[in-house]
């Protein structure tokens, strides 16, 4: 009799906060959403939930709490979405290495010119710039003109044509790999600018190595 009265309270919290999540949605509160699915996840666990909920705190730009709730790990048997949510926490906690292995798993399942750009800014910032090389030569092959890149340096953030990016990347590789030749790197950072002038993160590397070739050159 007790367990059948459990399974009943069970039952009706269930459906309690199943109600309970939908109208948070309706609201467009988040917070609610997130404490809704957080009671649904505790009384019928399932991997699904776990996911959802987890996507839900990196939308709400809680990083931390969505790796807590699927964990850090890399994992073989994950969900692509709780790749990409470790992928994308991870990276905006600035671990790019950790971010690195789960882009690296994201591509093996699905590879795209949006995945090959992640791969290459975070092997840059590794300092694996043949590694970046390759993602980026995939990218420029496989970007569409319709394909966009998001940026965040100005206080209104913006976009430009992703294969605009994939140049600017190649640029700052080729740098990196040779910094006796800036003029070449200087050159196809204007072929991003070319693609797209509005591209402001393009025009400050320009500048940047402007100066350093000016500098470089006052010191012969």
């Amino acid at each position: 009799m007790a367990y059948t009265t459990s399974a009943q309270d069970n039952t009706t919290l269930q459906k309690h906060f199943e109600a309970y999540y939908q109208q948070m949605r309706t609201q467009g509160d988040i917070n609610g959403v997130i404490n809704a699915m957080t009671h649904l996840n505790i009384l019928s666990p399932s991997e699904e939930r776990k996911d959802t909920l987890a996507y839900l705190y990196l939308n709400n730009n809680q990083h931390l709490q969505a790796l807590n709730t699927i964990g850090f790990e890399t994992n073989a048997s994950d969900s692509d979405m709780a790749v990409n949510i470790k992928a994308l926490s991870l990276k905006s906690l600035n671990q790019p290495k950790r971010a690195l292995e789960q882009f690296e798993i994201l591509f093996s399942r699905q590879p795209t010119a949006y995945i090959a750009y992640e791969l290459a800014d975070l092997k840059i910032q590794t300092g694996d710039n043949e590694g970046a090389s390759v993602d980026i030569d995939y990218g420029i092959s496989n970007a569409t003109d319709e394909m966009k890149h998001a940026f965040y340096e100005r206080q209104q953030p913006y976009e430009v044509s992703l294969k605009a990016a994939f140049y600017h990347l190649k640029g700052l590789v080729q740098y990196n790999m040779n910094k006796d030749n800036i003029d070449m790197a200087i050159a196809t950072i204007d072929e991003a600018l070319a693609i797209d002038p509005g591209f402001n993160l393009a025009s400050l590397s320009k500048q940047a190595l402007e100066t350093r070739k000016n500098e470089e050159g006052q010191e012969k």
